[in-house]
């Protein structure tokens, strides 16, 4: 009877926005690992006697473990709840960095491949996305936005830190002093803030989660569905990754300068971190699907704006246009999976849709790498991203007449 009234009222409380405080929190401070390297390139490349290809590969493979290894984090995150995936993880990114602090290329390699990256990484963004869409119902749009916002703020605020501390320290005790900095701070948080989600603790993890947001889509079976998702998602990655792999080297090439070209990534990701507040707003009001396909006709209209103008200040129209389009997207594919399939299910269904993302990040930077050095010029490039744009567009269209949007669901 309890249960029943308090899934009548909604699961969203104060503890609920504490809970996406405190994960906002846990990956900024999370993302910052493996900037470490990121920053110490050059000094890391000097002391080991490669050029900076061999510790960038470190980075890379941070992010092929975590994408690895988040399906299986978020399976058990599901089973023994995030409170105790959160910790372990936390600590074994810790232990990552000091490892990695004190051996050589190979242990840089191994550390953050398996530490930082498969039994690390892997337990933080999916999974604690996941967990903290079952703690709303009504706004959990906005708390998605405000939770992966994350990375953004680590991007923001540790490059800085860790530049300094390189500077004075060197890389490997500025490496072992962020380690200290993990160790003391994400496995406390999660140890005191996690808890067993709302959902769950009044029985109503099944299709009535989320005070009825459970809406299959009619026609298709829910692995047809988890498929579509996957292959949209990495179509409208590798589309999104082309100006931000490129923006730099593509204003080289057109005598604007790459000075100008870093400016219009910083727009670029700046207009995408205030997006992504505005996108959880309208997610909530028309859902995770109809938020995709608007936010994937902007990021389309924006990547052929770039064959356009090579003006400098259209450029940077452009970027900030193309910022406030792809803003939308992963907010819009993690709602959307909340909305499709069974809270009890979301804690694996969101890591294996964000994984193919990641795969199509990677391969758009190389793929307009390719294109370029076949052609000498990045024309070409936009329009491959434009391309996948589309069928990014012809998939997410074959869902979105199937699904109620919640306006519609209300009605």
């Amino acid at each position: 009877m309890g249960g029943s009234v308090s899934a009548a009222r909604g699961i969203e409380s104060g503890r609920s926005w504490v809970i996406a405080g405190v994960a906002l929190l846990v990956l900024s401070i999370a993302y910052g690992a493996p900037l470490v390297t990121v920053v110490a390139l050059a000094p890391i490349a000097a002391e080991f006697g490669t050029q900076r290809a061999a510790p960038a590969l470190a980075v890379s493979l941070t992010y092929v473990g975590s994408g690895l290894g988040g399906i299986a984090m978020g399976w058990l995150a599901g089973r023994i709840g995030m409170r105790a995936v959160a910790m372990f993880c936390g600590c074994m990114i810790a232990l990552g960095l000091f490892l990695a602090s004190k051996g050589g290329l190979y242990s840089l390699y191994a550390c953050n491949l398996l530490l930082l990256g498969l039994l690390g990484g892997a337990g933080m963004f999916a999974p604690t996305i996941a967990y903290v869409t079952r703690w709303f119902d009504r706004r959990r749009g906005s708390a998605v936005a405000l939770v992966s916002s994350g990375q953004y703020v680590a991007g923001v605020i540790w490059p800085v830190v860790l530049a300094a501390g390189i500077q004075r320290y060197g890389w490997r005790t500025t490496m072992l002093l962020y380690s200290a900095v993990i160790v003391a701070t994400v496995p406390i948080l999660a140890a005191i803030f996690y808890r067993t989600p709302p959902d769950l603790a009044i029985g109503v993890g099944g299709a009535r989660a989320g005070s009825g947001s459970f809406r299959p889509v009619a026609g298709l079976a829910p692995n047809v569905v988890l498929a579509i998702l996957a292959a949209a998602i990495f179509c409208c990655c590798v589309t999104m990754s082309i100006p931000l792999s490129h923006m730099v080297a593509f204003c080289g090439d057109i005598g604007i300068g790459a000075q100008s070209g870093a400016a219009m990534l910083s727009v670029q990701l700046g207009a995408g971190v205030i997006a992504q507040q505005i996108w959880g707003w309208v997610a909530d009001r028309v859902g995770g699907l109809r938020t995709i396909l608007y936010a994937s006709i902007g990021m389309a209209t924006a990547t052929g704006a770039f064959l356009l103008t090579q003006d400098e200040i259209g450029l940077y129209s452009v970027s900030g246009l193309f910022g406030l389009a792809f803003g939308g997207l992963i907010p819009g594919y993690i709602l959307a999976i909340r909305e499709i399939f069974p809270a009890a299910e979301a804690s694996w269904r969101v890591p294996a849709v964000l994984f193919p993302g990641a795969l199509g990040m990677a391969a758009g930077g190389w793929l307009a790498g390719l294109i370029h050095d076949s052609y000498g010029y990045y024309a070409p490039a936009f329009v491959a991203g434009v391309a996948f744009n589309l069928v990014n567009l012809m998939l997410i269209g074959i869902l979105v007449p199937r699904h109620a949007s919640p306006r519609m669901a209300a009605a």
